[in-house]
């Protein structure tokens, strides 16, 4: 496949990414749009669901939000989901500025917080014309208070009490939190589970050094109020399919099937994963394959 740096304007900042062409491709040809989830950079796992969708003969947009990777953007490791989904529509509108790709056809892949992105993005954007959404956070205050436990979840309410306090004194003094620890009982983070942690510092040895491992305290405040719901009636005739890992304890399962019976579209379709849990999305070659090619073929279908 041909590769190209790229960057656009998104709302006041430059989002910086690659696109990936076919080798050889002329177009005018069908897009994916891909971003990445909580603290992701697009080195992280994205290119490789992205080689399944180029080899079906899609030209894929990879980008780092503001703030994270190569984009710019203060303050860094902040994350507002409004902004990120606006970076969303703001790469849309760069591929809709290629002479080599199909304005009507364009699609967006989503995994973990981009996973609920591009459900929004897809309910309040017309030109999205198909979703592919991976283990997505579909209702951010449960899925904390599930993580965290009551005891842990009181905790990480004070933490965000007291950066808003700090802020409100001096705004340059916002606190930030681990994106995940080995020690979760002793250490506070926003994504209480080791194995999180373990995975994605070997994605950063050996494949995203870009990645940072920790966010600001407001995002996990602005987590605690993100939910698809409103959005998911929306979806009344854009194809969607929503790819759950069987027994997911981090953005809960039930959930993601909960916010996927409240699409009313029929040009949608549900993917359990038997025997796989959220990270092994990220490092397991089996999963990550039957992920990546359910999603190329959603969009060779509908796209």
């Amino acid at each position: 496949m041909e590769r190209r740096e790229v960057e656009f304007p998104s709302r006041g900042e430059t989002c910086r990414g690659v696109l990936l062409v076919p080798e050889g491709a002329s177009g005018p040809m069908p897009a994916v749009v891909m971003a990445g989830g909580w603290c992701y950079v697009k080195e992280v796992v994205m290119p490789k669901y992205a080689e399944f969708i180029v080899d079906a003969g899609y030209a894929v947009l990879i980008f780092d939000y503001r703030s994270f990777g190569d984009s710019d953007g203060e303050p860094r490791q902040h994350i507002v989901p409004m902004e990120q989904q606006e970076d969303y529509r703001s790469a849309i509108s760069f591929l809709e500025s290629l002479p080599e790709v199909d304005n009507s056809r364009i699609g967006i892949w989503g995994i973990s917080y981009s996973g609920g992105h591009v459900m929004i993005v897809g309910a309040t954007d017309s030109r999205v014309k198909c979703i592919v959404a991976i283990v997505p956070v579909v209702d951010g205050y449960e899925s904390m208070r599930r993580d965290h436990g009551e005891l842990r979840f009181a905790d990480l309410q004070r933490a965000i009490t007291e950066d808003r306090r700090a802020r409100a004194a001096d705004a340059s003094a916002r606190h930030y939190l681990p994106m995940s620890s080995p020690n979760p009982t002793e250490e506070l983070s926003a994504w209480p589970y080791p194995e999180v942690y373990e995975i994605f510092n070997v994605i950063k040895k050996t494949e995203a050094p870009n990645h940072v491992h920790e966010n600001t305290t407001e995002s996990v405040e602005l987590l605690l109020q993100y939910t698809v719901f409103p959005y998911t009636r929306r979806l009344v005739d854009t194809p969607t399919m929503v790819v759950v890992a069987q027994g997911d304890n981090i953005t809960s399962w039930d959930l993601e099937i909960d916010a996927f019976r409240s699409i009313p579209t029929q040009k949608k379709e549900l993917v359990v994963l038997p025997q796989t849990s959220h990270m092994s999305l990220y490092n397991r070659q089996d999963r990550l394959e039957i992920a990546g090619q359910a999603g190329a073929r959603w969009f060779t279908e509908h796209l």
